[in-house]
């Protein structure tokens, strides 16, 4: 098996080269044809054929000369100094060879040789045009893969941390849920059976549609309800919950688990703390293109100072971070803290 991967890599790697290798040919060709369209001069064509090809095999020396060896070692901002002089060190050595070759070649015709002599300064030009082109081309081409390579990079680290953020907020929230349930279980409740019913719908809906990056608004908010009626149940009249929704849900896409640290912050440091009845008012304003989620909750007079100072949660700052990273200047996150109230308004851009 191990044998059989090595060949595959070994293969995969054989067709990149190969297609790499058929990519430069084809450029080299197309320039070749192009410099010998483009002499508009009086001189054979197969004199201008031969001029061009002894060009192209100079300029391929001189481009992966440049390419491979002095852009690596020498083109850096302490070295840019350095790597200039090479460069054209390079070229004025290769432009008089070049000359002799095409001259040698010549011999035969001495009625073009003096053309030959007299474009010496039209080969050195030629000669770093090229080069000079080949340090742009590899300059962008490095540029482009180091963006493209930072954005799969910064995609990837998203990625993770988006599913350490939710990996937090779920047990948060179904240890918080089984302590309930233990409570009503204890006292033989009747309401057990409901809050079971209640935590399978909800346990479904994070295990099994919240791995999208977008799930359905109409899910969110029915997990939302789900996650009120157990808090009804538990708290019964002690709490007093409302919820309204405006607009319409069916068609819009969102994060998911995003309000849900808003909903277990406002009973457990809010409504939880009341000796008599609290409150917990939410409201969900819904359009084609932004979503309003409003919550405030009622506060004791003398909230306990263990639970003062959690007040926010894990819940909360993951969901501020999760907001950076999937909303990016697309979110507003207001917390209006009174001593009676507590508030929270997010406004979103879908």
């Amino acid at each position: 098996m191990h044998q059989t991967l090595s060949q595959n890599l070994w293969f995969h790697e054989l067709r990149n080269h190969k297609g790499t290798l058929l990519i430069h040919i084809l450029c080299w060709s197309l320039l070749f044809i192009g410099l010998v369209w483009i002499d508009q001069s009086a001189r054979p064509l197969a004199f201008k054929m031969l001029v061009e090809a002894i060009s192209i095999l100079f300029y391929i020396v001189l481009v992966y000369f440049n390419v491979k060896y002095l852009i690596p070692k020498f083109l850096t901002e302490k070295t840019f100094l350095k790597y200039c002089l090479f460069l054209v060190g390079t070229i004025v050595i290769i432009t008089p060879i070049k000359v002799l070759i095409v001259y040698t070649l010549f011999r035969h015709y001495p009625e073009v040789r003096p053309s030959i002599i007299k474009d010496q300064s039209w080969y050195f030009l030629t000669n770093f045009l090229v080069v000079g082109g080949s340090t742009l081309v590899k300059i962008i081409t490095d540029w482009m893969a180091y963006q493209r390579d930072s954005k799969d990079l910064q995609t990837q680290t998203m990625q993770s941390e988006l599913r350490f953020l939710k990996s937090q907020i779920n047990p948060h929230f179904l240890f918080n849920t089984l302590n309930n349930l233990y409570a009503l279980t204890l006292k033989k409740s009747d309401k057990a059976p409901d809050i079971v019913i209640k935590l399978s719908e909800m346990m479904r809906y994070m295990l099994y549609e919240c791995n999208e990056k977008r799930v359905e608004l109409r899910k969110e908010v029915h997990y939302l309800k789900n996650y009120l009626d157990l808090e009804e149940l538990r708290k019964g009249k002690t709490v007093d919950i409302n919820l309204k929704v405006a607009g319409e849900i069916a068609n819009q896409q969102i994060a998911p688990l995003l309000f849900i640290p808003f909903l277990e912050n406002s009973f457990k440091h809010g409504a939880n703390n009341h000796i008599s009845k609290g409150f917990v008012n939410i409201v969900l304003e819904v359009d084609s293109s932004h979503v309003r989620f409003f919550i405030e909750n009622s506060k004791a007079e003398a909230l306990p100072t263990q639970n003062h100072k959690r007040s926010g949660g894990i819940g909360l700052v993951n969901v501020r971070r999760r907001l950076d990273l999937l909303y990016p200047h697309k979110h507003e996150l207001t917390i209006t803290d009174t001593p009676n109230t507590y508030a929270i308004t997010l406004d979103l851009e879908l």
